[in-house]
């Protein structure tokens, strides 16, 4: 049975490639990469959001409210119709994230999210979180694939502080024709060359030589979502056709 439940604060930073390379010398005295840098300095994460044919979830979420929510289909690389994926609930009430997940093959995730109805006979499903979607499903009524959303991450855990994540996000990239993992990663970027997107996940107060590495080269928290910023692009780009 795969199931993954998280609890966390998470800050973001946009930072630059020079900002980029010098945390990675002072970062490598206490961190490690993680499980997937078997191979590549960086893997690829693929996702789906799934949202109301209103835009209801995004459009909520980018007004900040101090509760929101988000149902996405994530793989690592490009998958097979038939390959085991990650079906998740991400959940942000006020500075606290909860993400439930559980793995599932992605033809049958497809047609859950599309019925409401639980596939059978996969045990590595967990029931509990395959009901809580179907009561997100049930809530918010049909759902469909609104964005595609790919980007290369380089991922770090704390070596004295397991819980510790911080990772490293470079292009992202995102469509909105073949809204399917399995149709290849290729998308339009939305980050400005150059840039990265670092983010801090951590169960508790982030550790003091962590936070002294932030202040002393003035990093600052930064507000950006991947899912927001994909979509206000959108509504700018279909404002200026009806404007042409």
């Amino acid at each position: 049975m795969a199931i993954e439940v998280f609890n966390r604060y998470e800050k973001k930073y946009m930072i630059d490639d020079d900002t980029y390379q010098m945390l990675q010398k002072k970062l490598s005295s206490y961190m490690r990469g993680d499980k997937h840098h078997e191979d590549e300095e960086f893997y690829t994460i693929c996702n789906v959001y799934f949202d109301t044919k209103d835009n209801e979830l995004i459009r909520r979420s980018i007004d900040k409210p101090i509760y929101k929510e988000k149902l996405r289909l994530r793989s690592y690389g490009v998958p097979d119709i038939n390959q085991e994926v990650f079906l998740e609930i991400k959940k942000k009430y006020k500075k606290i994230v909860n993400k439930r997940r559980t793995s599932i093959v992605l033809k049958d995730a497809y047609e859950f999210i599309r019925t409401g109805v639980i596939p059978d006979g996969n045990e590595k499903q967990n029931m509990q979180v395959l009901k809580e979607i179907q009561y997100f499903i049930k809530v918010y009524g049909e759902l469909e694939p609104a964005v595609y959303i790919a980007y290369d991450r380089k991922a770090l855990f704390g070596i004295e502080e397991p819980n510790l994540r911080i990772t490293f996000d470079k292009n992202i990239r995102t469509r909105r024709y073949d809204v399917e993992l399995e149709k290849g990663d290729a998308g339009r970027e939305i980050l400005p060359e150059g840039k990265w997107l670092m983010e801090i996940k951590s169960h508790k107060a982030m550790p003091l030589w962590l936070s002294d590495i932030l202040n002393m080269n003035n990093i600052l928290p930064n507000s950006f979502s991947k899912y927001g910023t994909e979509y206000r692009d959108m509504v700018h780009l279909e404002k200026n056709k009806k404007g042409d």
